[in-house]
């Protein structure tokens, strides 16, 4: 599964909601650094992270999918269990008096 299919899948609704969070942070932080009155160079480098940790939340939540199907080539899967028999475990002495 590529990046596009991926983005175009349905989000969960904790990630929609982070998404959302993300995208209100990255705004305004935006606009705080874009204001044009001069501010605090403390303001504007919390102004900057905050764009920064909006954008990378907004990506990440957006990327995140409801994998109904797990028969994707990219899915995880579990190696087939062996069958469940029972170990057969040889005594030593057993096996050196058959080979004779």
């Amino acid at each position: 599964m590529n990046i596009v299919d991926r983005y175009k899948k349905t989000t969960p609704k904790f990630f929609r909601t982070l998404r959302n969070i993300g995208i209100a942070l990255a705004t305004a932080g935006g606009a705080i650094i874009a204001a044009p009155i001069s501010l605090p160079a403390i303001v504007v480098t919390v102004a900057t992270y905050m764009t920064v940790a909006g954008t990378v939340a907004t990506a990440v939540s957006q990327a995140v999918i409801v994998d109904a199907d797990a028969d994707d080539d990219d899915a995880v899967t579990e190696p087939p269990k062996s069958p469940t028999t029972t170990p057969s475990h040889k005594d030593p002495k057993d096996s050196a008096s058959s080979s004779g």
